[in-house]
Order: C-alpha cells, then sequence, then structure tokens
C-alpha cells in the first residue's frame, strides 16, 4: 500500500506567506524560504507553493522564489498562481519545481493540461480545483483565488481533468478553507471516486485527526493543510504519530 503524504501548503502574496479564512482575511505568516527549508527538515512529504494573488494581478510566479526554495528543500514542490501558458510551465519546472498546478488557467484553456503533459510528463501536471457547495447541493469550481463561480460542476471537471493529461489534483473546499473543522470529507470522496489519479485534500485541517478521518474516509492520497503548522498549533511529527496511531500507513519522520 502506497503512504500517505502530509504537505504543508505555503500560500504567497507579496513574496511573504499569508493564512485567512474562506479565501479571505489575509494575515502575514513569514518568509517562504526559510518556511519551506524548516519543514522540509522536519518531515514533510512534499510542499505546495501558491502565489494566490498571481492571477488577479495579472503577473507571474515569482520564479527567483522557486530558485530560492529548489537550493535549500530536499523534498519534492509543487509550485501554482498565475500559470497560463506552457512556457509558464516550462520557467517553473527549470527554476526548480517538481510539479506545476494550474487553475483558472486550466478552466479557461483545457488544451493547457494536455500541451503541458505531453510536453513534461503527465507526473508533473496538478490540477489544482477549489469547490464550493451551491445551491443546487452540488460543488461549482472557483476561480481567481476562490472569487469567481465558474458554474462548471467540479465533480465532472475532475474526470475531465484527468482524461486531458493532469496527474493529480489538488482539491481545496472554499467552504471549509482556514475554518479548522476538518476537511470537506463528502467534497473528497465524492472526487476521489471518479478519478483514477492521486487528489491532495486540502481546506479545513484545524488537528491532527482531521488527516486520520480523510484518509480512512475517502480514498485520497494526500492531506494538505497551513493553519495548524504555520501557527505552530501542531508539528509534522505530531500528525505522523496519530495518523500511525490510528492505523494509517504513512512514512515516519
Amino acid at each position: 500500500m502506497i503512504a500517505k503524504r502530509i504537505i504543508p501548503c505555503l500560500d504567497v502574496k507579496n513574496g511573504e506567506v499569508v493564512k485567512g479564512t474562506n479565501f479571505v482575511g489575509l494575515r502575514s505568516m513569514g518568509n517562504p524560504v526559510e518556511m519551506a527549508t524548516l519543514y522540509s527538515q522536519n518531515g514533510a512529504d512534499e510542499l505546495v507553493f501558491l502565489d494566490i494573488s498571481a492571477t488577479n494581478e495579472g503577473r507571474n510566479t515569482v520564479v527567483e522564489m522557486v530558485e530560492n526554495t529548489a537550493k535549500h528543500v530536499f523534498v519534492p514542490f509543487t509550485v501554482g498562481g498565475g500559470v497560463s501558458t506552457i512556457d509558464d510551465v516550462t520557467r517553473l519546472l527549470k527554476a526548480g519545481a517538481d510539479k506545476v498546478a494550474m487553475n483558472s488557467a486550466a478552466v479557461r484553456n483545457p488544451s493547457l493540461i494536455t500541451e503541458s503533459a505531453s510536453r513534461f510528463g503527465s507526473q508533473c501536471i496538478v490540477v489544482a480545483i477549489d469547490a464550493k457547495k451551491s445551491e443546487d447541493s452540488t460543488w461549482h469550481v472557483m476561480t481567481h483565488g476562490g472569487r469567481k463561480d465558474t458554474q462548471i460542476n467540479a465533480v465532472e471537471w475532475a474526470k475531465k481533468a484527468e482524461k486531458l493529461g493532469a496527474g493529480e489534483i489538488l482539491l481545496t473546499s472554499v467552504d471549509t478553507d482556514g475554518c479548522k473543522d476538518g476537511f470537506d470529507l463528502a467534497l473528497t470522496k465524492a472526487i476521489v471516486d471518479v478519478v483514477d489519479i492521486p487528489v491532495i485534500a486540502s481546506g479545513g485541517c484545524g488537528k491532527p485527526e482531521h488527516f486520520a478521518d480523510v484518509f480512512k474516509e475517502t480514498g485520497v492520497s494526500a492531506g494538505l493543510a497551513a493553519s495548524i503548522f504555520h501557527e505552530g498549533a501542531f508539528t509534522i511529527k505530531e500528525v505522523k504519530a496519530d495518523c500511525l496511531n490510528r492505523g494509517v500507513n504513512i512514512r515516519e519522520c
């Protein structure tokens, strides 16, 4: 059985790690390279950087940050935010990222998924899906930092993304993001059950047992969190110890 992964997420804005609730109310948490280095040294299986203001501000992800991170971090890391062309994907991978995540651009131009996967391999291409519960009880894909409702069914979009060549899905619940009450198990299970590629669950983790819950209740491959790590509430080691105690197959620190 493949071990489950614990992934700290660093949302970056203006060169600083930030965190909010339901994608708003952002507050500064620290330097992204320094924080990434610390997580890498303390048991993170992977890392994710998301330049959350890149699409709204119409700019590219800061390549310099990626280059600096690659010099200090020795676990795989994914970078997303403002990725809109194959040149953006190329630039980030050359700078040292192991994978590139795309959200708004993939929705706007689905062929970018196929073009990127064909050139670099599906293992490098992550489709980020920010999903929010709609009035009809389905989940809609949200873009532009969770601000724009595309009216696209998130479950159907996940299936399409896989067919287009995505190698992994980073699934974030806009409804539970930053709330610390646990991952959105219903949303996560709905997505995991219709795709064969790995899915990373994101949004809502507030304590170690939330990781074990999402691993045991769904077929998700990894759990991603920000607040509990950035605020020092729990360490990666404590999260992994709890998962092991609850029977989850996970890499020890």
